[in-house]
């Protein structure tokens, strides 16, 4: 079978790059952690970190540093005179919710179109008859973990793909170019990406995020996004003499995720815009029982109402034994970015056109999740989110295309281009 054309020639000269790059970046362990209080959550993101600066220097970029939130900034200078700067950021964590401890990432060349089993536990088939974007990726390389792991091209194939773009800028300083701000951030998966990024010293007047999906995507919108927290304090009496005593918080806790809706209103049934109420976690004993739910919709009064359905599950366990005493707390994650997005045109119309560029037709989609760029948006730099040729994220069936990912290396090269030309 022949091997799948690349998008450009760009995208060509750059893959062998990008795909080192993301090769080594897959196997170094990320992962970040829930409900810690430092910056990282994990000690483990900055062995990644401290690599990039290492290779950040190489490449030739100026105001390489580490923070002290393990962040990672550089700068690249421009080459046309009065271009704005713009920036780049990718996250170097990985998901908590699946291992990524000892990755062993494969890469299958030339995709023939059938079933991909992985080697490290064959009951993890990748199916095209299940998997659209695979279908379409005949003749493409691509590149799984063993199975036992997740791969971790969210984000490391963003990062792959900054890092490629930059070194190739440095080595081709013609035709001119936007001056470009780097920033690597951890903890994304948590909700924390963007928490100590600091706009005013990063300097762009527009951002993106490399974090998407499916070639030629641009993401421009995401959800409205709260956290619920419902603790139920039951009353805890040995169990030998409970008859009449015992208020069992973890019974009323599934109680109240046995009441929320199934067809309607949860990830595994919803798509595109329609949003959800999805319990992520719940633990406790029978004294005191907490249940974590996540919220999600891209209509702001929608959500509203997925908030009141949680007050109300909540306000019922207390009717039905007023011995039991439940606390709702609620905090939103982030905002829909669009909101922000749609009063910057030139920054869609800039992405937009640098992935034509490469021979590829942009197309807007809506983020089913956060992204760094929703924060930052709201804080004042519009950021939306390119794609990266990642698919199935957080999942040990995660896989990349090497075409797409240096697709996407193309565009970041094409946009400081388009950034240094006259509006």
């Amino acid at each position: 079978m022949a091997r799948a054309a690349f998008t450009s020639l760009l995208a060509a000269e750059l893959a062998d790059d990008v795909l080192a790059r993301f090769l080594r970046y897959v196997q170094i362990d990320t992962e970040s952690a829930y409900f810690q209080t430092t910056s990282p959550s994990t000690a483990r993101q900055l062995d990644l970190s401290r690599l990039l600066v290492s290779e950040l220097e190489e490449i030739g970029l100026e105001r390489v540093r580490l923070d002290e939130h393990g962040y990672v900034y550089a700068s690249l200078p421009g080459t046309a005179p009065d271009a704005p700067t713009i920036g780049l950021i990718a996250h170097v964590d990985t998901s908590p919710d699946v291992t990524g401890i000892g990755v062993q990432p494969h890469v299958h060349r030339e995709y023939d179109g059938g079933e991909i089993v992985l080697p490290g536990d064959p009951t993890q088939v990748l199916r095209p008859s299940e998997t659209p974007a695979l279908a379409k990726r005949v003749g493409h390389d691509i590149v799984t973990s063993d199975g036992t792991t997740l791969l971790g091209a969210d984000d490391k194939a963003g990062v792959a793909e900054i890092m490629a773009a930059v070194a190739y800028l440095t080595r081709h300083p013609d035709p001119p170019r936007a001056p470009i701000e780097v920033c690597f951030t951890v903890d994304e998966e948590i909700g924390a990406g963007a928490k100590h990024l600091d706009i005013d010293d990063f300097g762009a007047v527009a951002a993106y995020t490399l974090d998407g999906s499916d070639l030629g995507e641009l993401e421009v919108e995401t959800f409205w996004a709260w956290q619920v927290v419902i603790t139920i304090h039951g009353r805890a009496v040995h169990p030998g003499s409970a008859k009449g005593k015992l208020v069992n918080a973890i019974k009323l806790a599934a109680d109240l995720v046995a009441a929320l809706p199934r067809d309607v209103l949860s990830p595994e049934t919803t798509e595109d815009r329609e949003g959800f109420v999805h319990p992520a976690r719940i633990g406790g004993t029978a004294g005191e029982t907490e249940i974590r739910l996540i919220v999600r919709d891209h209509d702001r009064g929608k959500l509203e109402e997925h908030l009141e359905l949680l007050r109300g599950l909540a306000a019922e366990i207390e009717v039905r034994d007023p011995r039991a005493r439940v606390e709702v707390t609620e905090s939103q994650t982030y905002g829909n970015m669009r909101e922000v997005i749609d009063a910057h045109p030139r920054v869609i119309a800039a992405a937009e056109e640098a992935t034509r560029r490469i021979g590829v037709e942009p197309h807007t989609a809506v983020i089913r999740g956060g992204t760094d760029g929703a924060e930052l948006s709201f804080r004042g730099l519009p950021t939306p989110n390119i794609f990266t040729g990642g698919q199935e994220y957080h999942s040990l069936r995660e896989w990349a295309s090497v075409q797409d990912m240096a697709a996407a290396a193309a565009v970041v090269v094409e946009l400081a281009r388009v950034w240094a030309e006259p509006c």
